[in-house]
């Protein structure tokens, strides 16, 4: 009995996997990307626009320049902003011959923002745990009530509140402006931490409720470390939402020593000399408040995105 062996064929190194099809043009595909370039373009437009008439001229830009550059170059507008003009020479480049002062708005803001968030992500962060960690009767009801606080304006609270600083004595001060917002944490931020903190392992918890940790060293030595990426973005956003902040800080400041940065410009706004608005200082002010808050923007977009994306989850 013969027994055949038969020798598998010679493995072709050189063969190679047949190529996938080729992708083939998709118009819808190519639409999709042309209206998102033009959605880009039409976005960043206003602020090219912002420079370009901050580095214009007046008398240039009085004579009716439609030039998609700056016309009649000149940094004589951020000159204004920053004081570093003479009264006449303000006058003589279409500018308002009186002086602003910048940085007290500047600072007012800083303190504003600052103030703000710090007060606003610590009782919301307080807040959230206690609505996400801890067991207390009517817990859920009382968050819906906190819930309920993302349906009422805004502009419903600005008479009372604006009553109750006055009785206080604090009107035209930086705390008037702050005080508010500190005390009225947004229901969104106490939401935004308490999905978060849902998710959280209570393993850790409980192993240092064993070692005989009370719940606010738990909450400051263990969530708060473990949640620093959602409460940074929560304080970003809250920082920019308390810097852009305009309308309550006009109902209560009246003088330099109090006005932020968006009151400021308001006030730059006013001073207009007799050729017409000074619209070079004006946009160069306006481009000074903004740059803090787009690089801030600019260096977190993605940790917001992300973070308010895996929130959103829970």
């Amino acid at each position: 009995m013969t027994t055949s062996t038969q020798i598998p064929a010679a493995r072709d190194e050189s063969a190679q996997p047949p190529a996938g099809p080729a992708r083939r043009f998709a118009p819808g595909r190519m639409l999709a990307w042309a209206f998102m370039i033009l959605f880009i373009l039409a976005t960043l437009f206003p602020f090219y626009w912002i420079l370009r008439t901050a580095l214009s001229s007046n008398n240039a830009l009085y004579a009716g320049s439609g030039s998609l550059f700056p016309a009649g170059f000149s940094t004589g507008g951020f000159e204004r902003v920053f004081g570093w003009q003479t009264g006449q020479e303000a006058i003589d480049a279409g500018g308002a011959g009186q002086a602003i002062n910048f940085w007290r708005y500047l600072l007012n803001s800083v303190i504003v923002a600052t103030i703000v968030t710090v007060c606003q992500i610590t009782f919301a962060a307080l807040a959230a745990y206690a609505f996400a960690r801890l067991r207390w009767r009517g817990r859920d009801k009382v968050f819906g009530v906190f819930l309920a606080g993302l349906m009422i304006p805004a502009i419903f609270t600005f008479l009372p509140n604006f009553v109750l600083i006055k009785q206080l004595g604090l009107i035209d001060s930086v705390l008037g402006i702050a005080l508010p917002s500190v005390f009225m944490t947004m229901p969104f931020a106490i939401f935004f931490l308490r999905q978060f903190f849902l998710g959280l392992p209570r393993e850790v918890e409980e192993a240092a409720f064993v070692d005989g940790a009370g719940k606010l060293r738990v909450f400051w030595r263990i969530i708060v470390p473990m949640s620093a990426a959602p409460i940074t973005t929560l304080s970003l956003l809250t920082y920019i939402a308390a810097w852009n902040d305009y309308f309550w800080p006009l109902m209560v400041s009246y003088t330099d020593s109090s006005r932020v940065l968006t009151v400021g410009l308001g006030v730059f706004r006013s001073q207009t000399p007799q050729t017409g608005p000074d619209w070079a200082g004006l946009m160069a002010a306006t481009l000074v408040a903004a740059l803090p808050m787009l690089v801030l923007f600019a260096c977190f977009a993605k940790r917001i995105v992300n973070s308010i994306g895996f929130t959103g989850i829970k």
